[in-house]
């Protein structure tokens, strides 16, 4: 049980990575304080990880509102007496385009959710992981190193490539309290975006699905995308005592579509 009596916040929780993250932590031992916009969906997701509510706890949060990331680490608290990592999946992803057509205003909330967002929600946690010590996962992106060819979301991987810039300094500012700071950064990953991208590109150039993710695999070492339970796992080893001497990293999970 790899993360054993662990108590793991993770922001961000709807149908896909975040859902797949809190369903890890409990299927490997541990508590899951699960925090998102939407109630509806956190009570879905809790539900169906643990239908006898006795390794979860959830409540609605807009990580832009630093009172209700506060809340939420307050949970977990009260709930389990501690933290021990957080995992931020909470992200705006859905914006899309270049510099050209870029309207920044809307990159300012990109960013605010984004950057300024989980860093608000880590500062939330701090408290309780300096008691004895933990690690904090970021959920970055591969465009933020390798922009792909197939959208533009500029405003996405800016903010995530701000992300992992941060991650250096936060890794250096709390290893004193023995706080780990690491990201995991998916490719193309198989989960509800990009089978939504799938279906509508399809639909859109009248091609079957299969010749549209055949596209994206050809581009990979592994002759398959990851899905949002390999990056799940990843996250989770990162959580675990077993990575309890990584710091300052980030892990690529892509099926080897980038190698560095």
């Amino acid at each position: 049980m790899l993360l054993q009596g662990k108590t793991v916040v993770v922001s961000g929780v709807g149908a896909g990575l975040g859902h797949r993250i809190a369903e890890t932590v409990v299927r490997d031992g541990g508590n899951a304080v699960l925090g998102a916009r939407t109630e509806a969906n956190l009570a879905k997701s809790a539900a169906e990880i643990d239908p006898e509510g006795r390794r979860t706890a959830h409540r609605a949060t807009d990580i832009t509102d630093e009172a209700q990331c506060e809340a939420l680490a307050a949970l977990a608290v009260e709930r389990f007496g501690a933290i021990d990592a957080v995992v931020h999946v909470a992200a705006w992803d859905s914006y899309f385009g270049g510099i050209e057509d870029a309207d920044f205003a809307t990159w300012q909330g990109v960013l605010d959710v984004n950057l300024l967002g989980t860093l608000r929600m880590t500062r939330a946690c701090l408290p309780a992981l300096k008691a004895r010590g933990g690690s904090v996962v970021l959920i970055g992106t591969q465009s933020a190193v390798a922009a792909p060819s197939q959208v533009r979301q500029a405003a996405y991987a800016a903010s995530k490539g701000a992300l992992t810039s941060a991650m250096y300094s936060m890794a250096r500012e709390l290893g004193p309290h023995r706080i780990r700071v690491n990201t995991v950064l998916p490719g193309w990953m198989w989960g509800p975006p990009v089978q939504a991208y799938v279906q509508f590109t399809a639909h859109t150039e009248e091609v079957p699905e299969a010749e549209v993710l055949a596209r994206l695999t050809e581009r990979m070492a592994l002759p398959e995308l990851a899905t949002d339970g390999d990056v799940a796992e990843a996250a989770a080893f990162l959580v675990s005592d077993r990575a309890r001497a990584i710091t300052g990293q980030s892990l690529l999970v892509n099926a080897g579509e980038l190698m560095r």
